[in-house]
């Protein structure tokens, strides 16, 4: 008879885990499972911002102005991409601040622009993405040095907002 409630406990035991591992086992999966999709949603937020940067390619014209429309400009930075006559690449960022001025800065520095890391957007600030110090849009322009984005001069003309490209050849050695 010592035997009957043996054999009752390996069965109840069996029926227990008839789906597979135990329930210790399966806690454990499920946890490693929330860890890893918490670890992908973290790390959706942090580069989520800088996913929003996708550059826009500026192709060289024929006077090397650059002209963006003044339509494609708002509160939220545009990011582009330049390449010099000699292939050099170089970026740069356009907005119209919250002051309602249209403002150009290099994506660099005359602090961090070793580092080549560049800006991102904050709301209102334009975040240096080496050191983190915030600067307000309006500042772009107006506030030069240290780790302020490094000014582009620029240029309403009709309906776009003009860069020269002897601007951007000036200021190379950021990049």
């Amino acid at each position: 008879m010592q035997n009957q409630p043996q054999t009752d406990s390996r069965e109840r035991k069996r029926a227990q885990f008839a789906d597979g591992a135990p329930p210790k086992r399966k806690a454990a999966a499920w946890l490693i499972l929330a860890v890893i999709a918490l670890a992908a949603v973290a790390a959706f937020v942090v580069f989520r911002g800088r996913g929003e940067q996708a550059a826009n390619v500026i192709p060289n014209s024929a006077s090397g102005d650059i002209r963006i429309p003044l339509a494609e400009l708002s509160g939220t930075a545009k990011f582009y991409d330049y390449t010099l006559a000699d292939n050099k690449k170089m970026r740069f960022f356009a907005l119209k601040s919250s002051d309602g001025v249209y403002r150009a800065a290099l994506d660099a520095c005359d602090t961090c622009y070793h580092a080549k890391k560049g800006y991102h957007q904050e709301g209102d600030d334009m975040v240096c993405n080496n050191c983190g110090m915030h600067f307000h849009s309006a500042q772009v322009n107006e506030v030069h040095g240290g780790c302020n984005p490094v000014s582009l001069p620029r240029q309403i003309e009709g309906d776009a907002l003009v860069i020269k490209a002897s601007d951007l050849q000036a200021r190379q050695e950021y990049f």
